[in-house]
This record gives C-alpha cells, sequence and structure tokens, in this order.
C-alpha cells in the first residue's frame, strides 16, 4: 500500500510539470491565433472604404465579394492557419458556419445581449474531431456604420445595392443587422 502511494506521489509533479508546456503551448496559440484573426479586418476595411470613395457602395460589393476570400487565402498561406469569415446569416455560401462555429456564434449573441462589449468576444480552445486536434479560434465581428449600407436594414440599403446583392447573392440573410451586433466572426484553425 505504500509503494502505491510513493509511485503515486512521485508521478503527480510529472504529471504537473507536463500539464504546464501544454498549458503554456495553449497560451502561445491563444495569442497567436488573436495576432492571425485581428489582421484582416482592419486591411479589409481600408480597402472597403477606398473602393467606396472610387465607385460607391454598390461599386465596393467586389470587395467582400472577392478580396475578402483572397485575403483570407493568403493569410493562411503565410501563417499556417486556415482561415476564413462564417455567421449565422450568412451571405455567401461559403460562409456557413460548422457546428462547433455556430455553438460559439450563439454563445456571442448571447454574451452581447448580456451586455459584453462586442468587440471584446473571442474563444480559444483544442478541439478534437474524429481523432484529429485542432487549436480553433474565433473573434466576433461586429457591425460597423460602414457595414450598414450593405447588411443594415431597409432603409440602410439604397435599392442599386440591393439590386445588386439581390443577383449576386439569391440566398442572402445578412441583412436586418444594427450597429455593433454581432454580424459574424473570423474563424481559425490550425490542425496538428
Amino acid at each position: 500500500m505504500k509503494l502505491k502511494h510513493v509511485v503515486l506521489s512521485a508521478m503527480m509533479p510529472a504529471m504537473t510539470f507536463a500539464a504546464v508546456p501544454a498549458a503554456a503551448e495553449e497560451f502561445a496559440l491563444l495569442q497567436e491565433a488573436r495576432t492571425v484573426a485581428s489582421s484582416i479586418p482592419p486591411r479589409l476595411v481600408g480597402v472597403l472604404q477606398q473602393e467606396i470613395e472610387k465607385g460607391g457602395v454598390e461599386g465596393a460589393i467586389s470587395v467582400c465579394r472577392e478580396k475578402a476570400p483572397q485575403m483570407a487565402k493568403e493569410a493562411s498561406e503565410k501563417t499556417g492557419w486556415q482561415i476564413r469569415r462564417v455567421s449565422l446569416k450568412n451571405r455567401n455560401p461559403k460562409a456557413v458556419p460548422d457546428a462547433w462555429e455556430a455553438a460559439v456564434l450563439q454563445d456571442f449573441d448571447r454574451r452581447a445581449a448580456a451586455g459584453e462589449d462586442p468587440r471584446q468576444l473571442e474563444r480559444g480552445e483544442m478541439v478534437s474531431d474524429n481523432g484529429a486536434y485542432s487549436y480553433r479560434y474565433m473573434k466576433a465581428l461586429p457591425t460597423q456604420q460602414l457595414c450598414l449600407s450593405c447588411h443594415g436594414g431597409p432603409s440602410d440599403i439604397a435599392p442599386a445595392v440591393k439590386a445588386r446583392l439581390a443577383e449576386l447573392y439569391a440566398g442572402d440573410k445578412a441583412t436586418g443587422y444594427s450597429l455593433n451586433q454581432i454580424r459574424g466572426a473570423m474563424t481559425i484553425r490550425r490542425t496538428f
């Protein structure tokens, strides 16, 4: 009986020590994920503003349609993270969240409704899916004033913009948002 106790006591520091690098590694992944996820939205907004100045809101739709996925792809190749945007009310059919992402988005909505600042909402965690492990991270994308021209209510969206959106996105669900409402999230993943 005493030998069993000694063996377990000797193993405890080793088990605790083994958990520290895992926690430290997970914290490092969180920090890296934050940096990667935060790098795309400001660049996208900058390009979007330039296009609006050149050709109005209707002409800037291509930024979110074409340039945003291109930016995400380039950042994915550069960083090694899989990067995309998702929404519970998606415009682009490729922006449909998987089960984990949908649960996180629903949690973000609940937390924002309870008074949390939507600009601070994030989640990062190790996830196991059929024996494969990934570090997954999501950062909420609250609706900014600029977004309302395409994602706002009926009075926010000009008729020409509505027509162009209807032409490009037959199943569009991404309207009716108000300022600071969570429109979606940046979602990134690294598989191990």
